[in-house]
This record gives structure tokens, C-alpha cells and sequence, in this order.
């Protein structure tokens, strides 16, 4: 393994501008991290990756790599860029069994993050440092949101979830409230009357986008989302359609393979994929099978209807017609992405969301509502890991700001 990292690092040609690092969007310092482990400075590099990105150790396995870092490679143009991803998680997990993290000194403020996911620990983490009392209210029962219940095992292990609680949060002296939903029992204003000095909002998209057509609410029709989110609740049968073919519906055809399910096919309504090269290339070599160019406009106890499809110039997607046709399946799995849950809007006054329900803020990630933050996907719809992170960090010194310019 150290011989094969030792190989791609040597590949590294120290670029003086370096192009890996302005597609990376929270701008890792590639070059420097790459040049530290070259010099037997794994601590120095791995101490650069987490102070830089809390979710180091998750976005080496979860980033679209060949869209950012490795896509940006000098040597991509002509054959096979540095790997930065093998680089950076074995760094990464290297060094985090190393880190000693401690509660840093209190300065008698409370900050409250509704939402575990990658935003929630990021502002988590960077607070935590600044001395703050931090608790994390969670719906769930372990803490990770789309990180744990929206991507599969097989690509990001729970045990880095796990890890980042321990060695993070926890040891951070951050508290943390599984099985909690704000909006509920609890609300924003209870929070404030607590005490807790500014509120972080990073709830994610959690409703799934529906279709809209006849015979959605069948039995056997189900959501991404909720697939992914406990996939051995659910008895899929040996053959199964996924209409959609972004990667989350790569996530879901994967799964269902690995539980079981002999026949899959993903459809798509445009002439290819919306996932990564990454994630299609590999749902292929797993079996997955896929149609273009076809709509959903029925859904039958046997499987569904789809109309073949012809995109015109202002991309709208006319249908060709007596093209119908059915696709047996024993299972129907919609992947069309997801809207937020609303709980939190609809019980706090005066936070207000645009007409597809996320959360409207300032560039920093103030909302509507005094002392109440929010950033990742419940304010731009559901995006990569890597971008949550970055624009979380922003929002954590808006609120360190805020907090400090208060009596």
C-alpha cells in the first residue's frame, strides 16, 4: 500500500500553478501535502488535510475526483492523472488514529447545530475549537445524515463515521442528541430561550421528488432516498427498475445487487447518464443494465410504462408517439433527487425558504430569522460532500462574528 501511495506521489510534477488545487473546491494544497509525504512528513500532511477540511477522511472516498482534483491534472490531458484520492485517504486514515483531540477552553457560549451531516459537523468542529459549547440535535440515531444513511457502506464505510464522532466531536467535548427532531417536541425558539446564542440549520434534503404519475403509491413503487436509507427493510423481489440515472440511482442499483437482486436496469429520460464516469463504469461491471431516451408515464402492478423520448433545442423532451411500452420489474425504485422536510420552517416564525422549500440566506449563511444559520443542502439543494464542507466553513466564522459581536 505505502509503496503504491510512494509511486503516485512521485508522478506529482509540483506544478508552480497548480490546476488540481483550483478544482478541488475547498482549494486542498495538493502539491504541498503531496511534497510533505515525500519527505516522510505523513503527520505534517495529514495534520494540512484535516485543518483545512474536517472530512478529509470521507471526501478521499465520496468526492467526483475526476470531475475536481484529478480532473484538473496536468497529466490528465494526455494519459492518467495523480491519483490524489488514494493519496489523501491514505493520509488521512493514517493520521486520524493519531489525533489527540480536547475540548478547547469554554467562553460560556451555547451554539446549537440541528442536522448531522457534513455541514452540521463541520460548523460542529470549527465552533468546538473556538471554545463554544456545541450541541448536535439529530433526527437519527447515529450521526452522519446523507454520509450514513444516503451513501452505501461499500463506499464509505461506517466505521470512518463512527470514527469522526469519537475523535471529533465527542472528544471535542461536543454533545450530541440522537433520535431528536427540531420542530417537534423541541423547536428553534425553545433552543433560544435555552440559551444557545445562534442556531445552525444543515438538515439536508430529505423528501423525495415524486413523478407525479398513475400508480406511484403501489406497493412495490419506492423512493431513493428511504431505499438507501435502510435497504434491508425492504423486499425488492429478483427484478427491479430504477428510473433515474444520476449517482444516487447508481448507489441504489449497486445495493440492490449486493441484497440480492438478479435483474436491474436503470432508465434515463436523457440520450446518457447523470452520473460520474466513476460510478457508471462501475455500476456496468456490476451488471446493471440501462435504457435512454425513455419517460415514465405509468406505473402497473406488472412494472412500468415508459414513451420514448426526443430531446429538442431548449432541452424539453418531446414524446414520440405509439411508442409506449411495458417493462416488467418486480420492483419500481424512484431516484429523481429530493426537496427538504419543512419541519423547522413551518414551526418557527419569520425563517423564510424559497418556492422549492430551502432555506433563503446571505452569501455567509445568515436566513431570515436573527441568530439562525443554515448552509449545505437545505440552502442549495442537494450538492457534493466536498462543496457542503467549503461553504460551511465560511458560515462558521460568519457565526464566530455574529456571536462575538453580541453583549
Amino acid at each position: 500500500m505505502a509503496l503504491h501511495i510512494m509511486d503516485e506521489a512521485n508522478r506529482c510534477l509540483q506544478c508552480k500553478t497548480p490546476l488540481c488545487r483550483k478544482g478541488c473546491p475547498i482549494n486542498t494544497n495538493i502539491p504541498e501535502v503531496i511534497r510533505l509525504l515525500k519527505d516522510n512528513r505523513l503527520d505534517e500532511a495529514g495534520k494540512m488535510l484535516f485543518e483545512n477540511n474536517p472530512l478529509t477522511t470521507v471526501c478521499s472516498l465520496v468526492c467526483d475526483h475526476e470531475k475536481q482534483c484529478e480532473g484538473n491534472c496536468v497529466l490528465a490531458r494526455k494519459g492518467t492523472p495523480v491519483h490524489f484520492s488514494t493519496i489523501e485517504h491514505y493520509i488521512s486514515t493514517t493520521y486520524a488514529h493519531k489525533m489527540r483531540e480536547s475540548p478547547a477552553p469554554s467562553n460560556g457560549r451555547r451554539v446549537a447545530i440541528v442536522g448531522s451531516g457534513p455541514a452540521g459537523i463541520t460548523i460542529a468542529i470549527i465552533l468546538a475549537n473556538y471554545g463554544y459549547q456545541v450541541t448536535i440535535f439529530d433526527s437519527k440515531e447515529k450521526i452522519g445524515g446523507v454520509l450514513r444513511y444516503g451513501i452505501p457502506e461499500f463506499r464509505l464505510p461506517h466505521s470512518i463515521l463512527d470514527d469522526i464522532e469519537e475523535r471529533h466531536l465527542i472528544a471535542r467535548g461536543i454533545k450530541i442528541r440522537p433520535n431528536t427532531l427540531i420542530g417537534s417536541a423541541i423547536g428553534i425558539d425553545d433552543l433560544f430561550n435555552d440559551g444557545y446564542q445562534s442556531i445552525f440549520v444543515g438538515t439536508g434534503v430529505w423528501k423525495p421528488n415524486s413523478l407525479k404519475i398513475k400508480g406511484e403509491t403501489f406497493g412495490h413503487v419506492h423512493y431513493a432516498i428511504n431505499y438507501l436509507n435502510s435497504p434491508d427493510s425492504f423486499r425488492l423481489g429478483k427484478s427491479v427498475i430504477v428510473i433515474g440515472a444520476g449517482n444516487a440511482a447508481m448507489d441504489v442499483a449497486r445495493t440492490a445487487l449486493r441484497k440480492g437482486v438478479t435483474d436491474l436496469t436503470c432508465f434515463s429520460i436523457t440520450k446518457e447518464v447523470a452520473a460520474s464516469h466513476y460510478e457508471f463504469s462501475y455500476a456496468q461491471l456490476e451488471g446493471v443494465q440501462f435504457e435512454y431516451s425513455k419517460k415514465p408515464i405509468e406505473i402497473t402492478d406488472r412494472g412500468v410504462i415508459f414513451i420514448d423520448v426526443m430531446e429538442n433545442d431548449d432541452g424539453d423532451f418531446m414524446e414520440i408517439p405509439n411508442t409506449e411500452q411495458l417493462y416488467e420489474a418486480d420492483s419500481i425504485i424512484v431516484s429523481i433527487s429530493q426537496g427538504p422536510q419543512n419541519n423547522i420552517i413551518k414551526t418557527t416564525e419569520g425563517l423564510d425558504a424559497n418556492n422549492r422549500g430551502l432555506l433563503t440566506t446571505d452569501e455567509t449563511g445568515h436566513t431570515s430569522r436573527e441568530g439562525v444559520f443554515a448552509s449545505g443542502d437545505v440552502v442549495r439543494g442537494a450538492r457534493t460532500v466536498v462543496e457542503a464542507v467549503a461553504h460551511s466553513k465560511e458560515v462558521a466564522e460568519a457565526m464566530h462574528q455574529y456571536m462575538q459581536n453580541l453583549n
